[in-house]
């Protein structure tokens, strides 16, 4: 299929995108790395009055530390947060559910803000940002916002970012020392959408785990919290039962949703299944036996 017609601008400043939107609201779409903009362009589920192309404002993009945070641009290509020392150093939770975003050929396009600011509920950055405690920086005409990520993912593709706001960058605290970071996804091909995902984040003293933070990905309409599950985890040993008891606690956490990949039930039990042998990795990891 073809696109629909609109009018394509490319901006020349962050202050000339920000006009642009202010204008036109929810008429104007933001063209980045366009891995998913274009596809739903050329099937007619996006009908935009115009497009605009920031592409060429280099403030946008890179990585770099301010202090104990890492902040990533929203025009950083994944391929670039794949290669970076910063990432790898100080996010490797990050770096390890990177590698699972898409191809090759999108992970040289496609961008870390435009992944955040899609928020589809199968994508591997908002589930790890949402693990990390993040911080969306978001900028308008009127000024600038910081938004946390628990308060960001609304719905499906549905965020707290305003039609006229433009997503500039986002904060994200460097793993601290002596926790560990997990990430797991489960698809039917390498590079496919996420049947079920979990990315997790925590402390843990040999078998025993100190606290946990456990996020859940493609079951639900956004990235889902488990608190239930981490509740279930924190002071206890890793062991078979506590495995058992993390398992009862994720049914009153997640409700999946069914879709082709599966019913709520399968995918139920796969983010049981994914729970389990994220913790085994966890111990391993954090000096225990898995």
């Amino acid at each position: 299929m073809k696109a629909p017609k609109f009018q394509y601008v490319r901006a020349e400043s962050v202050t000339d995108a920000l006009e642009l939107l202010d204008r036109h609201g929810d008429e104007a779409r933001i063209l980045a790395g366009g891995q998913s903009l274009m596809p739903t362009l050329n099937m007619r589920l996006s009908r935009p009055e115009i497009l605009v192309d920031i592409n060429r404002l280099d403030e946008l993009g890179g990585v770099g530390i301010d202090g104990d945070t890492v902040r990533i641009g929203a025009l950083a290509r994944h391929a670039e947060v794949l290669r970076s020392d910063i990432v790898k150093d100080r996010l490797p939770l990050i770096a390890e559910a990177m590698p699972h975003v898409a191809h090759v050929a999108v992970r040289n396009r496609g961008t870390f803000g435009g992944s955040i600011a899609l928020a589809d509920p199968a994508a591997e950055m908002p589930a790890c940002i949402l693990a990390l405690g993040a911080t969306i920086v978001v900028q308008s005409a009127a000024g600038t916002r910081e938004i946390a990520a628990e308060d960001y993912f609304m719905g499906l593709y549905e965020t707290a970012r305003r039609d006229n706001e433009l997503l500039t960058e986002v904060r994200i605290p460097a793993q601290k020392d002596g926790s560990v970071s997990v990430f797991m996804e489960l698809s039917r091909r390498r590079g496919d959408f996420a049947i079920a995902g979990l990315a997790a984040y925590g402390t843990l003293s040999g078998h025993r785990v100190d606290e946990m933070r456990l996020v859940y990905f493609a079951s639900e309409d956004r990235p889902v919290v488990g608190k239930g599950a981490a509740a279930a985890l924190t002071g206890r040993d890793w062991s078979e039962e506590t495995k058992q008891a993390v398992a009862e606690a994720l049914e009153g956490d997640l409700d999946p949703m069914a879709n082709l990949s599966g019913s709520p039930a399968m995918k139920m039990h796969l983010q049981k299944v994914l729970t389990g042998r994220a913790m085994d990795a966890a111990v391993a990891r954090a000096g225990g036996a898995a």
